[in-house]
């Protein structure tokens, strides 16, 4: 109205007819509760009250025309942060790969990585402190998609000489060095003595996996862990591995986001990423177990 000069020309560039637009600026005055144009032989000028609104109407657009410019930039040039959690033996061997690789991909964009059991990581997750992570064997959830990637054969590893398969019920006789309940690891295995009425020999807790191998190269107990984490093993001498069978034990290494979220850009490619370094570090555990 302002730039057009009077009623009839506005009403032409905003395609209304001149008393549906008078009627509109009536209302506006109604509302703002002053007089916002002054009518005169050549058209209309705003008065001072009419400037201050137009200076913040125009601000206004700016605001959206540039929130709209944002969402565009967005779409082909994504940022912001993204947070990850994952398991220490997990981040250990996958960390540089992810945070290289999504850098690659996402220049403009930051992620952050989180180290916790996958108990831990789990609430973390529900509790909207992540926006991914990597989990071991987690129960099924309402709020989460749990997808399982990979999984893996239990070992028992000692530096005595092993057979090639151990049965379950010998393995919960052994003096065992093992992680501290709620470990998924512990949970998992338990989960299947404890129905069988075979009660775990458990001589050491310790969490550190660096700690437990280095226990076990010194004889003082044997352990059960996945067959990758020999990988892990960092000795001279190499380890005896024996597969847990009667029964067979395989745990489930899975990525999970909350359901409530909604995916973008980062969150899909993150979670392809994962997958991706997963079934890399994880995917080949048959070839390690013929070999340990």
């Amino acid at each position: 109205m302002v730039e057009a000069g009077s009623f009839s020309k506005a009403a032409t560039a905003l395609m209304m007819s001149q008393p549906a637009l008078s009627q509109q600026v009536a209302a506006l005055e109604l509302e703002t509760g002053q007089r916002l144009l002054n009518r005169n032989g050549r058209g209309a000028e705003p008065t001072d009250a009419g400037l201050a609104l137009l200076a913040h109407a125009r601000g206004i657009f700016e605001l959206a025309e540039r929130a709209r410019a944002d969402m565009r930039e967005r779409v082909l040039i994504p940022s912001g942060r993204i947070t990850i959690g994952l398991p220490p033996r997990v981040a250990h061997a996958m960390t540089a790969d992810l945070v290289e690789q999504f850098r690659a991909e996402f220049p403009d964009a930051a992620i952050s990585v989180e180290e916790g059991l996958s108990v831990r990581l789990r609430e973390w997750l529900v509790a909207g402190r992540l926006d991914v992570a990597v989990l071991f064997d987690p129960p099924a959830s309402p709020l989460l998609n749990i997808e399982t990637i990979a999984r893996e054969s239990l070992v028992l590893m000692s530096s005595a000489r092993l057979p090639a398969r151990i049965r379950l019920a010998d393995v919960a006789a052994m003096p065992l060095v093992l992680p501290s309940k709620p470990n998924s690891l512990r949970q998992l295995l338990e989960g299947q003595t404890r129905p069988r009425g075979y009660v775990l020999k458990v001589v050491a807790e310790v969490d550190s996996i660096k700690t437990v191998l280095s226990l076990v190269e010194r004889g003082v107990a044997a352990t059960v862990l996945p067959v990758s984490a020999i990988r892990e093993w960092t000795h001279d001498k190499p380890p005896f591995t024996a597969e847990i069978y009667a029964p067979l034990i395989r745990n489930r290494l899975c990525v999970a986001v909350p359901k409530a979220r909604p995916a973008t850009r980062l969150s899909r490619f993150l979670v392809q990423l994962t997958r991706d370094l997963c079934l890399k570090h994880y995917g080949d555990t048959a070839r390690l177990q013929k070999t340990a």
